[in-house]
């Protein structure tokens, strides 16, 4: 996945996953033969209070490949850091392949301001209120991509004072 080595990685059991498809792309093999037909699925999973995941899925059917694409995103879990208001921390902005993806945190009651494949990510976490923008590709492989690492990006208050050495009150107050 993403360069998930200092990341909190989380075990599937016992968790209320709740998968939700992306895309589903119609991939072609010509062979001597013809052409053989298969499908691409990529999906997130979530438990929608803080731990997704992605996967990718190939296979001759839609049905094996979405099936396989879950089995995928289910071993790749993290948690992500969300408030207790349902936002992120702080703003976060990503990069993957050509999708640059923008995330700032919203007042309680703003909604999901997002495009289709990030509003996925994001609701399957369990975010309640975010502004998003997306530049660049809209190629949803490489959004979900750009969000996971944007979303991964983000530090709790506890965090950022834990790795400066200083108390709680010191971040808020420079």
């Amino acid at each position: 996945m993403l360069g998930l080595d200092n990341i909190e990685k989380v075990k599937p059991g016992g968790l209320e996953l709740k998968d939700r498809l992306v895309a589903v792309n119609r991939v072609t093999k010509v062979t001597k033969g013809g052409r053989a037909f298969g499908f691409s699925a990529i999906v997130v999973v979530g438990d929608e209070a803080g731990v997704i995941g992605y996967g990718l899925g190939k296979s001759k059917e839609v049905a094996t490949a979405i099936s396989k694409a879950v089995e995928d995103a289910k071993k790749n879990l993290v948690k992500i850091p969300i408030t207790k208001h349902g936002t992120i921390y702080h703003e976060s902005a990503a990069r993957f392949g050509g999708a640059d993806i923008f995330m700032r945190p919203a007042s309680h009651g703003t909604g999901v301001i997002a495009g289709n494949t990030v509003r996925i990510v994001v609701e399957s976490a369990g975010i309640k209120d975010i502004l998003t923008k997306s530049k660049g590709s809209s190629n949803p492989h490489n959004m979900v991509k750009a969000t996971f690492k944007a979303l991964l990006d983000i530090r709790t208050p506890e965090e950022i004072a834990r790795m400066r050495g200083v108390s709680l009150d010191k971040v808020f107050k420079h």
